[in-house]
């Protein structure tokens, strides 16, 4: 296949010496990486002032964006709202979380294909009409096949998904982003930042033995926890760094989600060059040649690190020991050496029942030949592996090329079921035999998330995170407190053989090879083509525009439910079993505030409808204030909406006819996302007005007609005896976001202007 986007890549680097002097003139210092990428993508083109790290908010102009099945289908309905012909960047659709593991590649794919087709051909369709590049189901993980065709060095792209940040292997700015990001961007919109902090890894020495890059991120994480990287950027240097292949640079970024950062990345080097050429990429080696300084940090910043980022860790390769870390959480770092005793410490089930090799953060072919290496000297010596072995390789590409170079092969010698190149039981998706009975037990894999029950459902399973050679390793000896570096085990004839460390190719010496990626390029012109959904689907609907302001003051409104605590995204639009109805904005709204703790009777999804006094669930009042015609606010607490960027939370309370959502204060990206669907996301001028909200009131917004940037807003209360008092609201809309809540949505407004201009 010709390489994609190749003007795309040229523009960019053509613009580069430019924008990083405009950058140094103004910063005054020698630039890290991230830094050059950031001021090299600024919307508003050369950079004229300094951004704040932690402080400023940015905007940027991202090269690309990708979208996995289940978050691109709310993301392209709400495009499609936006009249444009054709997204504004290339855009990439990758099916890869509706395929279950259970039986093995074909049959479990052929089984998503029937349950989930109607979902597949809307994406199809719809990416086919909008010029977006559809990868089907079984061409890979979107992660995977990101880095194999798409990523490319001091490029930023963004995507609705959280390992997104896999991309920063090749030297990218890559950050997972909600759906709402996602459409402003295809529609040709700014897209929003705060300037992040940075964190240097410097990294010394080289891997030896039996560790891998998989533990520099296992090491890193313990070291940070899962919040340490909150707001900053992981910039890996040294020698260390430039010593791993390219796919361990992704592994590493990938597992950079874990630590809560908004993503890692390396410089371009020798390795970089390697992986792009043998993928098919020369060209774009030769044009990355061309700006090389530009596309890592300054001499003087590796240097003198102390001087130039927020925080500073330091790695040595040469006596970093292989890491397994958990059960229950990706920061629980424990050496190999003393897994023995800290399992039995903790009382964790010594027995291993799965070892699990793949996912976005471990399916290269270098991650599969190194553990084929362990496999092979297991059968040669007459071993018989204890647990059970699952493989999900990360694209088509590496499948077929392990399969042509005989390590698929290795792996079937010990009865190891190969999946689906897809997810698959890294998010959960994996119909594990015995499972429902929840006993206690332990698992093995290479992903990067180990939360209670999220590989199987099971509470009880203890799972745990290591890299692809060690997992091979535990699961062949099937004891969580072997220690491969000096641990013998026994064969068929009784004698004790010891593993010899893991060797593999960074690259396959025949170089990759494929017959059918699974890619289907959109047509030239997509205005004949029809977006396919039907009338009567339960899972997917076709969005209609919401409804403009008609210019007058809010009168009679209702209260829908006044939420005490905590109240996340999840708690007001929540996850699970509701997937399947992510493409259905009013099937999936009957989940709306179901999870929020009603401040009158302490009680979750059960409120009054004040038009009949009897009580209801959440959804159901509010559908029928929306069917009477009557306006409804919900009234929350503290950060209401922390927790994932999904734009459901916003879109639901919009579609059953919630005008105003007014709390304490707010999580950032969902009041912004409340501002885009056309709601009026307000906080209380004094936090003690919360207090004063009565289950029975009734709510007048009587100076709407001036709203205005800066200025307060008044709210009447019309308690049930007759008395009225006015309380103050603040707000954060600034002219144009007043603009996006006159036109009903900022999508509304997109479309507004395309008809005008």
């Amino acid at each position: 296949m010709a390489v994609f986007d190749l003007d795309m890549i040229k523009a960019v680097y053509e613009k580069y010496p430019s924008r990083i002097d405009a950058a140094r003139k103004v910063v005054n210092r020698p630039l890290t990486l991230t830094e050059k990428i950031l001021y090299a993508h600024l919307w508003d083109g050369a950079a004229t002032v300094t951004h704040e790290r932690g402080k400023s908010y940015v905007d940027f102009a991202p090269d690309r964006v990708t979208m996995q099945d289940a978050t691109a289908q709310m993301a392209l309905l709400q495009f499609m709202q936006a009249g444009k012909p054709k997204v504004a960047v290339p855009s990439t659709v990758h099916c890869d979380h509706l395929i279950q593991a259970k039986v093995g590649a074909d049959a479990d794919l052929q089984r998503s294909l029937n349950e989930n087709n109607e979902v597949f051909q809307f994406l199809s369709s719809i990416s086919n009409k909008y010029g977006i590049g559809f990868w089907k189901p079984g061409a890979g993980i979107i992660h995977q096949v990101m880095l194999e065709n798409y990523a490319f060095p001091g490029g930023m792209m963004i995507g609705t998904d959280s390992h997104t940040v896999n991309g920063g292997g090749l030297g990218m700015i890559a950050i997972g982003v909600g759906g709402a990001d996602a459409v402003d961007v295809m529609a040709g919109m700014a897209w929003e930042l705060k300037f992040p902090k940075l964190i240097g890894v410097k990294l010394t020495g080289r891997l030896n033995g039996w560790t891998s890059a998989k533990d520099v991120i296992l090491k890193v994480a313990d070291i940070l926890t899962v919040k340490g990287g909150t707001g900053a950027v992981v910039e890996y240097f040294g020698d260390g760094a430039i010593s791993l292949s390219a796919t361990g640079k992704g592994t590493i970024c990938n597992m950079g989600a874990e630590i809560g950062a908004t993503t890692s990345t390396f410089g371009y080097d020798d390795s970089m060059r390697r992986y792009l050429t043998a993928t098919g990429r020369a060209e774009v080696v030769a044009l990355a040649d061309t700006i090389a300084e530009h596309l890592t940090g300054d001499p003087e910043v590796y240097t003198d690190p102390t001087k130039y980022f927020d925080e500073l860790i330091e790695i040595d390769l040469n006596t970093l020991e292989p890491h397994i870390n958990g059960p229950f959480t990706p920061d629980r770092g424990t050496p190999v050496s003393k897994m023995r005793s800290e399992a039995e410490a903790n009382g964790w089930p010594m027995k291993i029942e799965w070892g699990l090799i793949g996912s976005c953060t471990n399916s290269s072919y270098e991650d599969m030949s190194r553990a084929a290496s362990i496999v092979e000297q297991a059968v040669k010596h007459g071993i018989t592996p204890k647990a059970e072995f699952g493989i999900n390789p990360g694209s088509e590409q590496v499948r077929y090329t392990i399969e042509r170079d005989g390590i698929i092969a290795t792996f079937e010698k010990m009865g190891t079921k190969v999946f689906t190149n897809a997810c698959g039981p890294c998010i959960g998706q994996w119909d594990r035999d015995g499972a429902d009975k929840q006993e206690k037990n332990t698992i093995v894999h290479s992903f990067n998330r180990n939360f209670s029950k999220r590989a199987d459902g099971n509470p009880n399973t203890h799972a745990f995170v290591t890299s692809p050679e060690m997992v091979a390793a535990l699961a062949i000896s099937g004891d969580l407190g072997f220690n491969p570096l000096t641990d013998t085990l026994t064969n068929d004839k009784g004698e004790q053989v010891k593993l010899l460390p893991p060797h593999g190719d960074e690259l396959p010496t025949k170089g990759f090879d494929v017959e059918d990626p699974g890619y289907q390029a959109p047509a030239e012109d997509g205005s004949g083509v029809q977006v396919i959904v039907k009338m009567d689907s339960t899972r997917l609907q076709l969005l209609e525009s919401f409804p403009l302001w008609d210019g007058q003051n809010i009168h009679g409104a209702k209260l829908l439910i006044k939420a005490f605590g905590k109240c996340t995204t999840d708690h007001i639009s929540m996850a699970g079993p509701w997937l399947r109805y992510r493409g259905h904005l009013d099937n999936i709204s009957n989940n709306m505030l179901i999870g929020a703790e009603n401040a009158f009777n302490g009680k979750a999804n059960e409120v009054v409808n004040q038009l009949t006094g009897s009580t209801g669930e959440v959804p159901a009042v509010a559908r029928a204030y929306k069917a009477a015609g009557i306006p409804s606010i919900v009234v929350g607490d503290h950060n209401y909406g922390e927790g994932s960027s999904r734009e459901h939370a916003a879109m639901e309370p919009r579609h059953l006819g919630v005008r105003a959502v007014i709390v304490k204060s707010f999580a950032r990206i969902h009041e912004t996302n409340l501002k885009k669907q056309g709601m009026l996301g307000l906080t209380f001028s004094n936090e003690a007005d919360y207090d004063k909200i009565k289950e029975d009131d009734t709510f007048n917004f009587i100076d709407l007609v001036e709203f205005a940037p800066g200025k307060q807003l008044t709210l009447e209360l019309v308690h049930a005896d007759g008395s009225r008092e006015n309380i103050k609201l603040n707000h954060t809309y600034n002219a144009q976001q007043i603009d996006w809540f006159k036109a009903g949505s900022a999508l509304n407004l997109i479309k507004l202007e395309n008809h005008s201009g």
